[in-house]
């Protein structure tokens, strides 16, 4: 019996540092005699995993076995969208099978990084710089095979539209051979429409289940930590809110656009998501009405307060294209929402409702918003 490796199947790096909720260590484990396997997924099957990446745990649904493999060396390998050179860029270093991270903090001499030009792709002699940098002799076997292996992955990053390829480690085994031994592939959300097949394969429990169903009706939602539920039209303008509820004292609890051309149904599930969120204390609404109309959003608002019947305390902010007929139509619909003059205002009174809300749950006491 050849020995295997077994590893945690769920979405986060630093699995083999990671502790299982049932107090099991380690998400990465050697099998080196039979039975070990079966021990060792009953401890994490069913189980979360709680991560340096995920530290409130991710749920273990599956295991991977894998042939162990014997390294003369662990390298690192990366091909990533780059802000700053604006293109693809390769990162290499010669010592991987670690977090890059800290290698790039203790280490930084070691990280060596080549830019690639879309126009001209990548070039022989960017490969050839990057294999050398890895610590593989030029003119080697291994050498070639690592030039081999670049230009493949970097044909797969163009090929399947990904915005990173990371492989840790890259291994260089006794015999010669350069092997992928674990990788970590991101792919551009954008280009679902043309890469179906990979799309097909997305793990939803593997995600925070409040931005999959955001993700279903198109909405732009990403989890926090706090107590202010935010929904905001405008990437640029929800960062402004997050900002000013921090200054005020408060804690946003999530990052929400709606962008431009929400309608009425994806408002409604807007606040169905925040609602649902046991950590939201309070919900603020600030939007900007230019080719998002305010009574839209109003009429959103209103129809969620019907159908699933909001009971924490919302704090509006509306300006821009139809504000009129929308505070018309918050005025009249029969629910108690809290009007805000400006950002500043409507922040303020978030964090303040939020406040009092939290602490009347603490000590077991309800309360209402007139």
């Amino acid at each position: 019996m050849k020995d295997v490796v077994i590893k945690a199947q769920v979405l986060s790096g630093g699995r083999g540092l990671g502790t299982f909720k049932n107090g099991f260590q380690g998400g990465v484990h050697m099998c080196t005699k039979p039975g070990m396997a079966q021990d060792y997924a009953a401890k994490m099957l069913g189980e979360e995993l709680v991560t340096k990446q995920a530290p409130n745990g991710i749920l273990c649904n599956k295991v991977l076995l894998m042939e162990r493999m014997y390294m003369r060396r662990e390298m690192y390998l990366s091909i990533l969208m780059d802000r700053a050179s604006q293109g693809p860029l390769m990162v290499c270093s010669p010592r991987g099978g670690t977090s890059i991270e800290d290698v790039a903090q203790t280490n930084p001499e070691v990280i060596f990084t080549e830019p690639i030009t879309l126009e001209v792709g990548l070039t022989d002699e960017a490969c050839n710089r990057m294999a050398s940098n890895l610590g593989l002799d030029e003119g080697s076997e291994g050498h070639a095979k690592a030039v081999t292996l670049m230009k493949n992955l970097y044909q797969m990053f163009i090929d399947s539209d990904c915005t990173q390829i990371e492989v840790n480690p890259l291994a260089e085994t006794p015999e010669g051979e350069i092997v992928v031994c674990d990788a970590k592939v991101n792919f551009d959300d954008n280009a679902e429409y043309r890469q179906k097949d990979i799309f097909a394969r997305r793990d939803t429990t593997q995600e925070d289940p409040r931005e999959v169903a955001a993700s279903a009706y198109d909405l732009n939602y990403i989890g926090l930590d706090g107590n202010i539920g935010c929904m905001v039209n405008g990437a640029g303008l929800a960062m402004s809110t997050m900002d000013i509820i921090q200054l005020k004292g408060g804690s946003p609890a999530n990052f929400l656009d709606v962008g431009g051309g929400a309608n009425e149904e994806q408002v409604q599930k807007a606040f169905e998501i925040l609602n649902a969120d046991e950590k939201v204390e309070a919900i603020l609404v600030n939007i900007f009405g230019g080719i998002m109309r305010c009574d839209i959003i109003a009429t959103g608002i209103i129809n969620a307060a019907k159908e699933i019947g909001i009971s924490k305390p919302i704090v509006i902010r509306l300006q821009g294209t139809n504000v009129e007929a929308a505070k018309k139509l918050i005025q009249e619909c029969g629910f108690k929402f809290i009007l805000a003059n400006d950002l500043e205002d409507a922040a303020q009174k978030a964090v303040g409702v939020a406040d009092i809300a939290a602490q009347a749950a603490k000590i077991e006491v309800g309360v209402t918003f007139d």
